[in-house]
């Protein structure tokens, strides 16, 4: 059964990402359609697979991770406006039975992904 799950690596502090949430959007033909929020939780990662079976389908995604909360929590003092604040990741999905993992490591002035599993 195909899924989708994430998890947040904080980079500089070398710690998982802590309660930061994360919207789930699906794009069709130009239209951006929420599907849902999730946080992460203690060890970074969420409590279960973000999407499953039938709800992962072939096409384009969005995970749009709300850094700037998490950095402002850490108590990282690099000014306003943040210099990464909301990072979304856009992918795709060309075989809805396999397994999608999206993770974001980020710091204060950087950010990368990969396709993990």
């Amino acid at each position: 059964m195909g899924r989708l799950t994430t998890h947040v690596l904080d980079t500089a502090l070398g710690l998982p990402g802590q309660g930061i949430r994360v919207e789930v959007y699906r794009l069709t033909g130009g239209n951006r359609t929420w599907l849902k929020e999730v946080v992460t939780n203690d060890d970074g990662r969420c409590d279960g697979p973000i999407l499953e079976g039938d709800d992962l389908e072939v096409g384009e995604y969005e995970l749009v991770f709300h850094a700037g909360d998490y950095l402002r929590r850490q108590g990282n003092k690099n000014g306003e406006p943040r210099f990464l604040d909301v990072i979304p990741l856009r992918f795709g999905v060309a075989d809805a039975s396999q397994h999608y993992h999206v993770p974001l490591l980020v710091s204060p002035y950087s950010y990368s992904t990969y396709r993990g599993s």
